[in-house]
């Protein structure tokens, strides 16, 4: 079970990549790695603000790290964010696997009542 600041933490995370906005500047940078916000902008249909917004909440949620160099702000992905939600996951592995079990079983047994 999950204490309150890693409940908190993990629906922040999920609240965040619940946009496609955000989720692809995710995927973005977990493929080409550590990016200037102006790279992220490209493609995106969208103002640099709305981008800074949307990196904002991603680095809230604890996703994206934010590094600056002179004048440019780099992002990369927060592994440790990501692997709260990997962990998470995982751990329902047990639970999707009994399910999966029981309903093959149901299947099975089905079978052999008459028809």
């Amino acid at each position: 079970m999950l204490n309150n600041a890693a409940m908190t933490q993990l629906l922040a995370a999920f609240s965040a990549l619940s946009d496609p906005t955000r989720f692809a500047i995710v995927e973005q940078l977990m493929a080409e790695g550590e990016l200037p916000a102006g790279d992220l902008v490209e493609g995106k249909g969208m103002s640099g603000a709305a981008v800074s917004r949307h990196l904002k909440l991603l680095r809230q949620a604890g996703l994206v790290h934010q590094r600056i160099n002179g004048t440019q702000r780099l992002y990369s992905v927060a592994p440790e964010g990501l692997r709260a939600i990997a962990d998470w996951t995982i751990s329902k592995r047990i639970f999707w696997e009994g399910s999966l079990d029981r309903l093959a079983a149901a299947i099975e047994s089905d079978k052999t009542w008459p028809t």
